[in-house]
């Protein structure tokens, strides 16, 4: 099983996005990085953890949005950390690197959408918990390193100077933050709505599970 398919509408919007660079000036530049970054949080592997944090926490709004916010900051760390040496140096992340910061991601993924399950099937007990800020930071910096690659290519490919390629980042890297914050906040206070809040409980949140444990199989390169 492949889910490929998932990739393919956000990466052609990025692509018809990201084609606006050519031949534009820096403050149109710096506002395609602004709806670039502020898109970020839909790629299918940030979407999957996403849900995964929010099904654990149990729909707990504002500890879902903190817990986004500090996937956010270990995102934009990595970003920010590993994309300016590379656009200094017009250099691309070592594909063996992205690719063990891939598979790494969906080996997380998994541990995250087992938990949801042990959770759920268990709604009494009462673990060691696994998702700490230091935690969702570190699932942050993961997939700041998985992805940073990518988005440097498209920024030296696209615009004429490193000056502005290191401007467009630092104005992507923030948004990104933002845009995981509140997909975390807006996707918890989506499923806990009264219409919504008993299906979530009873369904969603298993089925979820299940989904990402598939997924992540399937992101670290297992069998599936």
């Amino acid at each position: 099983m492949s889910f490929d398919f998932l990739f393919t509408p956000v990466e052609e919007l990025d692509h018809l996005i990201g084609g606006l660079f050519d031949g534009a000036p820096l403050v149109v530049a710096l506002a395609i990085a602004f709806l670039l970054g502020l898109r970020h949080a839909s790629d299918p592997d940030h979407l999957v953890a996403v849900t995964s944090l929010v099904a654990a926490e149990h729909g707990d709004t504002r500890h879902a949005a903190r817990l986004g916010a500090w996937w956010g900051m270990g995102h934009t760390a990595a970003l920010v950390a590993l994309g300016v040496p590379l656009i200094a140096f017009k250099a691309g992340m070592p594909a063996w690197l992205e690719s063990a910061a891939e598979r790494t991601v969906g080996a997380v993924i998994l541990v995250l959408a087992v938990r949801v399950i042990y959770r759920w099937a268990r709604p009494h007990a009462h673990p060691h918990r696994l998702r700490t800020s230091r935690q969702a930071l570190s699932i942050g910096l993961l997939h700041g390193l998985a992805g940073t690659g990518a988005v440097v290519i498209l920024l030296i490919a696209a615009l004429p100077t490193q000056l502005e390629a290191a401007l467009c980042l630092a104005v992507f890297a923030p948004m990104s933050m933002v845009s995981m914050t509140a997909c975390t906040a807006g996707f918890a206070w989506v499923l806990t709505r009264p219409a919504i809040e008993p299906i979530y409980r009873t369904v969603l949140v298993p089925g979820l599970g299940v989904f990402g444990v598939m997924f992540g199989l399937w992101y670290a390169g297992l069998p599936v």
